[in-house]
């Protein structure tokens, strides 16, 4: 196996990450091959809470570090370093834990992208990441754009919504998500459609790919 490059995207909840990643891979895969990128989202390894009831789920903090297993997605790292094939949760956000019947298979490729709110606050992974991207974006983008999200793809009301930003997700920024960018080699503003930034990471990607 050539030698794996992780590249993470990190930001607020809806800050533009996952766009950013499937940008680069939708317009880099026809180009440089279906071995030569994939996508990992940290959400797949928040924990499976399948021991606790639904009304003690839906209390968890998942804007927290301890809401991850953080310890599966570095074996997984590892074993696509090692040119395994790993099998990802699949999480359910309406069950809030993980799916029984569903996981998606990742075979090893040259460049992995894994994006995430949590990433940086964990030291080794951060060992594990060779380019760190900080995505910064208003945090009143963040929660139009985090509103539009869970009411449409989660299943979420407006009042379930409201009420965790203001709980969890707008003090954990704060307390996590905002000091991690002092870990980031690149910041990148205006979000996931930033062409610049875009053109500069598929750049390096293209560049890494030949070099393996």
């Amino acid at each position: 196996m050539n030698h794996l490059t992780i590249i993470a995207v990190v930001g607020a909840s809806a800050s533009g990450k996952s766009l950013f990643a499937k940008t680069i891979y939708n317009e880099l895969i026809g180009e440089l091959g279906q071995d030569s990128m994939t996508i990992i989202n940290e959400d797949s390894y928040y924990k499976c809470q399948d021991h606790l009831p639904f009304e003690e789920r839906i209390k968890t903090n998942y804007d927290h570090p301890s809401a991850f297993e953080h310890d599966l997605l570095k074996q997984h790292l590892t074993q696509l370093s090692q040119g395994q094939m790993i099998h990802v949760p699949v999480y359910d956000y309406k069950r809030h834990t993980r799916s029984k019947e569903e996981v998606v298979p990742v075979k090893p490729a040259r460049v992995v992208l894994v994006e995430g709110i949590m990433l940086f606050t964990c030291p080794e992974l951060r060992k594990r990441f060779d380019i760190n991207i900080y995505m910064d974006t208003p945090l009143d983008i963040c929660l139009l754009r985090r509103i539009k999200r869970d009411l449409q793809e989660r299943g979420r009301d407006f009042s379930s919504v409201h009420d965790q930003y203001h709980l969890t997700v707008r003090p954990m920024y704060f307390q996590y998500i905002e000091p991690s960018r002092n870990y980031a080699d690149i910041v990148i503003t205006r979000g996931g459609r930033n062409r610049r930034a875009l053109e500069l990471i598929k750049a390096k990607i293209r560049e890494l790919v030949k070099e393996n």
